[in-house]
C-alpha cells in the first residue's frame, strides 16, 4: 500500500482536488435522504407545514392560544406577530428562530389544539379538573408528563396539525402551501442530483488522469531501467517477466489507483457523514448499523482469507503463461520442423490451466460476496423496519425518519463494503508494486563513472590488459588473464572452439558485462571511466544473431545514424553486399521489414546488420561471428570491400571459419577462456597446435599448403 501511495505523491494537487470534490459529492449524497424524509413527513403528512407556530392566525385563535401559556410565553407570542385587520401574521422567517419558537411554544399550543378537539362534555370535565388544580404550573407539569408518554414525534405532529388548522381558519390556501413545499424540496433534490453528477464526472476525470499518469510514468521508468540493464540483469529477470511487469502489473496499480481516488477516499467521507446524519435523526438505532458492519467485515475477511493465497501466486502464473507463449511463438518454425506441435500445445495447456484454475478458485470464492451482501442488506432493512414500527406506534419516530435512517444505513454499510472490497484488490496491486519495485530498485552492475573522462580525436586503439571475467554466482572465471591490442586500420580475429569464450570477450568491449579483473583501454582511457554513450558511439557492434526492427530497410540502416543520407546507406549496403537483393525488391530501401526481420533470410539479415554498423561509421568494428550465414563467395567479397571502406577503423572479428580470417593482421586463438595463440595465420600454423587442429578440420591439405605459403 505504501508503494502505491508513493506513486500517487507526484499528483498530490490532483488528489487534493479529488478529496474536495468528494466532500461535495458526499454532502449532496447525504442530503438526499433528509429531503426524502422531509417530503414524507412535512410535505405529505403535515401538508407542507414546517413549524408549530402558524404563519397566519385569526385574532380569535391568537387570543385562545394564550390560555395555557406562561407570562413569558405570552410576551413572546405577542412579539412574533403583527396585526393586519382581523389576521395576525408571523413577523419572522428566520429558520433558527422559528425552531427555537417551536421548542418554546409547542406545549401550550398543543394543549390549545387538544382543547379545541374535545367535546362539550369533555370540556366540562377539563374545566372541573382545572378548578381542582392549584396552579398553571401543575397543569403544565401534567402535560409534560403526557409528552413523555406520547413521544415527541407525536407531539410535533399535533403541533403541525394545530398550525395547519389555524392557517386554514385564517384563509391560507393549504394545498398551495403543500405544493410549494413539495416543488421546493423536489427542486433542491434535483439540484443536488445535478451537482452530484457534475462532481462525479469531475472526480472520474481527475482519477482517470492520475491513473493514466501513474501508468505512463511507471512504464517509462521500467523501460528506462531495463534499457540500462546489462546482460547480467537481463539474465536475472526473464524477458516474459519484464513484459508482464511493464503491462499487467502496471495495469493492476493503475486500476487500484483510480479506485483509491474514486472509492477509498469517498468511503470514509460517506461513512462518517452517514454516521453523523444517523445521529441527527435521533432514531437511536445506531446499534443495528454497528451490528451490520461487524457481520459485513467478518464475512468479507473470511472470503479474503480464503482467496488471498491464490491472489499472491496469480501474477507468477501470468508470467509463466507469457513465458511459454513467447517461447512457442518464437520457436514456431523449429517446433513444426520437429513435429512438436502437440507437445507444445500440451505444455501451453498446462500453464494456461494452472492460471485458469487459480482464477476460477478466486472467482468462485468471491461469488459468495454478492448473495451475502444482498442477504445482509435485506436483513438490515427488515430489522430497522421492525424496530421502527414499534417506535412509530409509540409516537417516538416518524415514517420519514425511518425512511431516511434506512437510506443512511445502506450508505454506511456500502461505504464499509467499498473499503473492504478494496482490501481485496490492494494486496494484489501491492504484489504488482513489489514486482515493479524489484525492477526499479535493481542496482545496475554496469555503472558510469562519477567523474567521466572524454576522448578527443580518438583513433580507436583498443587494449586488453590482464583481463579476466566471471559470470555472477559462477564458481570460476570464463576468461583468464587476456592481454592483446587491436590497432586502428588492422583486423584482429578471434577464433576458438565452441564455448571458448569468444562472444563473452567481445561483449566486454561495449560493457555489456564488466571485466572482473584487469582493465580495457580505449585510446589509453579505461572504458569504465568513459560515459557509456561515448563508448558505444565509438563501436559498431554486429551481434552473432542479426536483429532487425519492424519498419523498412532504410529505417534499419539508419538505426546507427538517423541523419545518414541516401548515399550513405547505399554505400553501406554495397559494402555489405546487400544491394543485390535490395535491388530485386520493388520498393528498394522502402521495402518493409517485419518484426524481428522474419521476412528476410538469415544471410540477408546478417548483411543488413553489417550495413547498419557501417552507416554508423565507428572507430571500432566488432563482428561477433557475423559472417556465418554467408556463402564463401559473398563472405570473400564482403571482407574485401570492408577492408577498403573501413581501413582506418579497428576491426575485431569473431569467426568459426578459418577462411574468414586468413588475412587478418592478428589472430587470437582462445581455448577454455585463455589465449593459447597470437599471430598471423602463417605464424599460428607453425606455433599453435590448437589453431592447426582447427585449420586441419576445415581445410584440405592442398588448401593448407596454399594458405601457409601464399
Amino acid at each position: 500500500m505504501g508503494k502505491i501511495v508513493k506513486y500517487l505523491t507526484p499528483y498530490w494537487k490532483s488528489v487534493i482536488v479529488v478529496v474536495l470534490l468528494l466532500v461535495i459529492q458526499a454532502y449532496c449524497d447525504l442530503a438526499l435522504p433528509t429531503y426524502t424524509s422531509n417530503i414524507i413527513d412535512t410535505g405529505i403528512q403535515n401538508k407542507g407545514v414546517e413549524h408549530v407556530v402558524p404563519y397566519s392566525i385569526t385574532a380569535e385563535d391568537h387570543a385562545e392560544a394564550k390560555l395555557f401559556m406562561t407570562a413569558d410565553e405570552v410576551e413572546t407570542w405577542e412579539k412574533i406577530y403583527k396585526k393586519e385587520g382581523e389576521i395576525y401574521s408571523l413577523n419572522t422567517t428566520d429558520e433558527e428562530e422559528l425552531d427555537q419558537l417551536d421548542d418554546r411554544l409547542i406545549i401550550p399550543l398543543v394543549m390549545n389544539y387538544q382543547a379545541d378537539q374535545i367535546t362539550e362534555e369533555e370540556m366540562a370535565a377539563l374545566a372541573q379538573s382545572i378548578q381542582t388544580v392549584q396552579s398553571p404550573a401543575e397543569i403544565r407539569g401534567q402535560m409534560e408528563q403526557t409528552v413523555e408518554t406520547i413521544g415527541r414525534e407525536t407531539l410535533l405532529a399535533m403541533g403541525f396539525a394545530y398550525a395547519a388548522d389555524a392557517m386554514t381558519t385564517a384563509g391560507m390556501d393549504m394545498n398551495q402551501l403543500q405544493m410549494d413545499y413539495l416543488w421546493t424540496a423536489g427542486g433542491r433534490m434535483l439540484l443536488m442530483a445535478l451537482v452530484m453528477l457534475a462532481v462525479a464526472i469531475a472526480v472520474s476525470y481527475f482519477a482517470a488522469r492520475v491513473g493514466a499518469g501513474i501508468g505512463k510514468n511507471l512504464r517509462a521508468k521500467i523501460f528506462h531501467k531495463v534499457m540500462s540493464f546489462s546482460s547480467g540483469e537481463m539474465d536475472r529477470f526473464s524477458t516474459a517477466s519484464l513484459i508482464t511487469r511493464n503491462t499487467n502489473d502496471v495495469q493492476q496499480i493503475q486500476t487500484v489507483a483510480i479506485m483509491l481516488l474514486r472509492m477509498l477516499l469517498y468511503s470514509p467521507i460517506l461513512a462518517l457523514g452517514g454516521i453523523y446524519k444517523v445521529w441527527q435523526t435521533g432514531a437511536n438505532m445506531g446499534y443495528i448499523i454497528a451490528l451490520a458492519v461487524v457481520v459485513l467485515m467478518g464475512f468479507i475477511f473470511l472470503l479474503v482469507s480464503i482467496a488471498m493465497p491464490k491472489f499472491k501466486i496469480m501474477q507468477k502464473l501470468v508470467d509463466n503463461v507469457n513465458l511459454v507463449s513467447r517461447e512457442i511463438l518464437t520457436g514456431l518454425s523449429v517446433i513444426r520442423a520437429f513435429g512438436r506441435e502437440k507437445k507444445e500445445e500440451a505444455r501451453f495447456d498446462i500453464a494456461n490451466r494452472e492460471l485458469k484454475d487459480t482464477q476460477l478458485f478466486t472467482g468462485r470464492v468471491m461469488t459468495f460476496m454478492m448473495p451475502g451482501m444482498t442477504l445482509l442488506m435485506n436483513g438490515l432493512v427488515v430489522l430497522i423496519t421492525w424496530v421502527s414500527a414499534h417506535r412509530i406506534d409509540e409516537g417516538t419516530l416518524q415514517v420519514g425518519v425511518m425512511t431516511a435512517f434506512i437510506t443512511y444505513s445502506m450508505l454506511i454499510v456500502m461505504s464499509f463494503l467499498m473499503m473492504t472490497m478494496l482490501a481485496i484488490l490492494v494486496p494484489r496491486a501491492a504484489v504488482a508494486a513489489e514486482r515493479i519495485d524489484e525492477v526499479l530498485q535493481t542496482e545496475n552492475s554496469i555503472k558510469e563513472s562519477d567523474a567521466p573522462k572524454s576522448i578527443k580525436d580518438g583513433k580507436g586503439l583498443l587494449e586488453f590488459r590482464n583481463v579476466s571475467f566471471r559470470y555472477p554466482d559462477a564458481e570460476e572465471d570464463v576468461l583468464h588473464d587476456l592481454s592483446f591490442t587491436a590497432e586502428p586500420g588492422k583486423v584482429t580475429a578471434i577464433i576458438g572452439s565452441t564455448g571458448a569464450g569468444k562472444s563473452t570477450l567481445v561483449n566486454l568491449i561495449p560493457r555489456f558485462f564488466d571485466a572482473t579483473e584487469g582493465e580495457i583501454l580505449l585510446d589509453g582511457v579505461n572504458i569504465k571511466d568513459l560515459r557509456l554513450e561515448e563508448l558505444r558511439d565509438t563501436i559498431g557492434f554486429v551481434p552473432q544473431k542479426g536483429v532487425l526492427f519492424s519498419g523498412t530497410i532504410a529505417s534499419n540502416l539508419r538505426f546507427g545514424d538517423s541523419d545518414a543520407t541516401e548515399e550513405d546507406i547505399t554505400k553501406a549496403a554495397e559494402v555489405a553486399q546487400a544491394m543485390e537483393f535490395i535491388n530485386e525488391k520493388d520498393e528498394h530501401f522502402d521495402t518493409p521489414i517485419a518484426q524481428g526481420g522474419s521476412n528476410v533470410s538469415g544471410g540477408q539479415k546478417q548483411r543488413l546488420s553489417i550495413a547498419r554498423a557501417i552507416v554508423k561509421n565507428p572507430k571500432i568494428f566488432v563482428f561477433d561471428d557475423s559472417f556465418s550465414a554467408l556463402d564463401m563467395k559473398t563472405d570473400a567479397k564482403l571482407r574485401k570491400a570492408l577492408s577498403k571502406h573501413v581501413n582506418q577503423a579497428a576491426e575485431i572479428v569473431v569467426a568459426q571459419r578459418i577462411s574468414t580470417i586468413l588475412h587478418a593482421d592478428q589472430i587470437l586463438v582462445l581455448d577454455d577462456g585463455e589465449i593459447v595463440g597470437k599471430g598471423t595465420h602463417s605464424q599460428l600454423m607453425q606455433d599453435c597446435e590448437v589453431y592447426r587442429q582447427i585449420a586441419a578440420s576445415q581445410l584440405s591439405a592442398k588448401e593448407l599448403e596454399v594458405s601457409i605459403h601464399g
